[in-house]
């Protein structure tokens, strides 16, 4: 994949800082997202990395980055919270409800059309979800999370539906899996290598246009 670029929304720990590591050892030239300076981001730093700074509820930070038109070929858009920890609908105050949805759905769709000019014709979007965001398989629970993830998927099938199309870039919301971040806790399943790893292959297969909701072994899953 020598020659090709991809921008990462958020890359300054956990998940994001992995998919630049595992980019970069592809061979990919990687632009990387920080809302503040990360030290283990920027201990990364070599010919084939830019560091910018970007906060995905605010939309001024990325659409100023000037990245061009139809310069790249994949865009990773990281950008996840928990939310309120009671996570219930009956307790949330409509400051909580709006922190998630803005973090987890609206603010990375905005992102994402923002920066659709930037991406090559037969390029990736992704948007990092979770199969939390699945209403064919919920169980309950995590009410704000849950719900939010569901927005951002609705959210990244109209994109592909609506703004992707004509120029056959393929829209994909991703699930990492359960892994071993400050998010995920240390008794995930997976390491962030592993999942990592499983993304990367899945966004350098994707092609074609459309929309999938997929995991990081490149397994469909119910919408």
């Amino acid at each position: 994949m020598a020659g090709k670029t991809v921008f990462i929304l958020g890359a300054s720990r956990g998940i994001g800082l992995g998919l630049v590591r595992e980019f970069l050892g592809r061979g990919w030239h990687v632009v990387a997202s920080e809302r503040s300076k990360s030290e283990d981001l920027h201990a990364l730093e070599c010919e084939a990395l830019e560091i910018v700074t970007c906060d995905v509820t605010r939309p001024d930070s990325y659409g100023a980055l000037g990245l061009g038109d139809a310069t790249l070929d994949a865009i990773v858009i990281n950008a996840g919270i928990t939310g309120a920890r009671h996570q219930n609908a009956s307790q949330a105050t409509a400051d909580e409800v709006a922190e998630v949805m803005m973090t987890n759905a609206f603010g990375p769709a905005r992102a994402a059309k923002a920066l659709l000019p930037s991406l090559k014709a037969g390029g990736t979007l992704a948007v990092m979800s979770s199969l939390m965001g699945s209403v064919a398989d919920s169980s309950g629970g995590y009410e704000l999370y849950r719900t939010s993830k569901a927005a951002l998927n609705m959210l990244a099938k109209g994109i592909a539906e609506q703004d992707a199309g004509p120029r056959d870039i393929s829209v994909l919301s991703l699930h990492p899996g359960w892994v071993q971040t400050d998010m995920g806790g240390p008794n995930a399943k997976l390491t962030v290598a592993e999942s990592v790893g499983g993304l990367a292959d899945v966004i350098e297969g994707a092609g074609g246009g459309g929309f999938r909701f997929v995991d990081y072994a490149g397994k469909d899953l119910p919408f």
